[in-house]
């Protein structure tokens, strides 16, 4: 397979790209403009009313204000953006590094569920290559967090791995495992279009809590009684544990960096993701701040690992 060097410096991007849509949870009209940032920026959000930036919300696990359902980070004011983890998600797994994301409602737009329409709007306008060197975060020794029967763990690895495991009561999802290491290439092609699911057996309580007011059949996989309801069917083999993975790539990048380690989660999602960075940050023996390696990955090198089938396979 053909190997390439991962780029040493920082990115951005080339020009402003903006999307427009509506959130998951509020309903609400949405837009997000992706604004070039200078090195060291990191990925920030930037809140505007009526033409006004009001919050400048650096994407940090210490700004994470709510973990139902999505992520929320939010600033001191009483300021927040919601479902931030998707673009996060495009962002990292694309390998940005620094940029403004300028969002002018209380959610990120959902757009199709997946990643899918920010990755291409983010390979519409390119990327430039800064001058300064990309910092990761190494992880030194294992750090875990249980959760009744959720798992979370960092461990040394020499480059950014995941290894994520579902399991859900339903044929039609089961048991799902799968492992990558993550790259541009494999986040396009195995993870990027894998959208969010929901059950049709929660929508009543969902809604007269206020949430997943935005969610259709455009933008979510859902899951019946005993078929999916989606007329197109999934669109990857184990499409669950795939998205599942894409979220745990964007919550992961809110520990600041870009991670040289592996991530284990079995049975988790945004709460356990958030509380798994925050222990490992909380341990200052168990990781580094480096220099960019020079490394070689394989584009493809993934593996799925799931024991059960996917509706209608």
């Amino acid at each position: 397979m053909p190997k390439s060097i991962i780029s040493t410096r920082q990115t951005t991007l080339r020009r402003e790209v903006e999307l427009a849509g509506k959130g998951l949870h509020s309903r609400a009209p949405a837009s997000v403009v992706l604004h070039p940032a200078e090195a060291d920026t990191g990925l920030r959000f930037l809140v505007s009313k009526r033409g006004r930036i009001v919050a400048d919300i650096p994407a940090d696990v210490r700004n994470v204000k709510n973990l139902t359902l999505c992520t929320v980070l939010g600033d001191d004011s009483g300021v927040s953006i919601g479902t931030v983890e998707h673009l996060l998600s495009a962002l990292r797994g694309l390998n940005v590094d620094n940029c403004y994301i300028e969002v002018d409602s209380k959610e990120v737009p959902i757009m199709d569920g997946s990643a899918a329409e920010f990755v291409a709007a983010i390979d519409e306008v390119g990327l430039r290559e800064l001058s300064e060197t990309r910092r990761y975060i190494k992880v030194l020794k294992p750090v875990r967090v249980e959760e009744g029967e959720s798992i979370g763990e960092f461990t040394p690895h020499g480059c950014f791995h995941l290894d994520v495991e579902i399991d859900f009561d339903t044929p039609l999802i089961g048991r799902q495992r799968m492992a990558l290491d993550l790259t541009p290439h494999t986040f396009r092609t195995e993870l990027s279009r894998a959208r969010t699911f929901g059950f049709m057996r929660d929508v009543e309580k969902l809604w007269k809590a206020g949430l997943a007011l935005g969610a259709s059949l455009e933008n979510t996989v859902a899951v019946g009684d005993d078929r999916i309801l989606n007329t197109e069917g999934l669109r990857y083999h184990h499409e669950f544990v795939r998205h599942k993975m894409l979220d745990a790539v964007g919550d992961l990048s809110l520990a600041g960096y870009h991670i040289l380690g592996s991530y284990r989660s079995v049975r988790g999602g945004h709460r356990l993701n958030a509380h798994v960075v925050k222990a490992l940050l909380a341990d200052s023996s168990a990781w580094t701040l480096v220099q960019a390696p020079t490394m070689r990955s394989r584009e493809t090198s993934y593996r799925p690992m799931g024991l059960a089938l996917a509706a209608g396979e």
